[in-house]
């Protein structure tokens, strides 16, 4: 169970695990492309020498990529759906380069075709971008907290859009757990017992076989909140409490799951850091 957080690659590829290593992170996740859209810097051979060059130094096999934020393979306008498409496909493709393990990327919404319609959409685009990939690097779909109609906020929905999409890759399609995100969607986990009934439920739904990694955040808001607002760790709605109990259920489940900070403020991620180390190690 290695401990990282996402981490600045704005200056530079290369510069991410120098930035990560600077935060105390022993894995760590960043963006390949700006997030909001724009240009994307096409990845050369020098870049990805020096890329994996500075993760060789630094000791870092565990990286990796979020996928930007515009991507939505629910929409019903053909640039937005198929450029959303060509958009992952490139990201696992540059991701392979790079020896990424996982990229984790939102759905999308619901909300120009209604949630039956919205689906059936969104496997038939797992299915484009998956068919015939024969990369490394592999696509988790992340929990997400409901907001605005955003896709995957049920562990029902994710195990359906899972076990929907007819590809011939096994374990092509796995899932990445965001704590504020389920929280908010009403998935408790505030003390062990209700980590403990959280948990069972996503094993009994979707599989534990399925969770790849977890992104580690408070919620700002309340349980069943579908707000998507994240808050440092021990200052939100989940606790310390909740946390150390998550650990300690992984450690029990002997679960190599790692684990990803996105919380807000950047001066406290070092202390949050070295502060899960301890819950993990003692």
């Amino acid at each position: 169970m290695f401990i990282g957080a996402h981490i600045s690659a704005s200056d530079g590829l290369y510069n991410a695990p120098a930035n990560a290593k600077r935060q105390g992170c022993e894995c760590y996740q960043f963006f390949s492309r700006p997030p909001q859209g724009g240009p994307v810097k096409k990845l050369t051979p020098e870049d990805i020498k020096k890329f994996k060059a500075a993760n060789q130094k630094l000791s870092y096999q565990n990286f990796y990529v979020h996928a930007p934020y515009f991507i939505n393979l629910a929409s019903n306008n053909n640039r937005i759906y198929y450029g959303s498409i060509s958009v992952l496909r490139e990201e696992l493709e540059r991701g392979s380069l790079l020896g990424v393990k996982y990229l984790m990327t939102h759905l999308g919404s619901t909300k120009d075709l209604g949630e039956k319609k919205s689906l059936q959409k969104v496997v038939a685009g797992l299915e484009k971008i998956l068919t015939d990939y024969q990369g490394s690097t592999q696509l988790l779909i992340e929990i997400s907290s409901g907001s605005g109609a955003i896709i995957g906020d049920t562990f029902e929905e994710v195990s359906e859009i899972i076990k929907n999409c007819k590809l011939k890759i096994e374990n092509c399609l796995g899932v990445c757990f965001d704590t504020a995100h389920a929280f908010e969607s009403g998935y408790d986990l505030r003390d062990a017992k209700a980590v403990q009934k959280t948990f069972s439920q996503f094993d009994k739904t979707i599989g534990l076989k399925k969770l790849k990694l977890i992104h580690l955040n408070d919620s700002k808001t309340a349980l069943g909140s579908h707000s998507d607002r994240h808050e440092d760790l021990g200052q939100g709605q989940i606790g310390l409490s909740g946390f150390s109990a998550l650990i300690q259920y992984l450690q029990k489940k002997k679960l190599d799951i790692d684990l990803i900070l996105e919380t807000p403020t950047d001066s406290r991620r070092k202390k949050d850091i070295t502060l899960l180390k301890s819950l993990r190690d003692n």
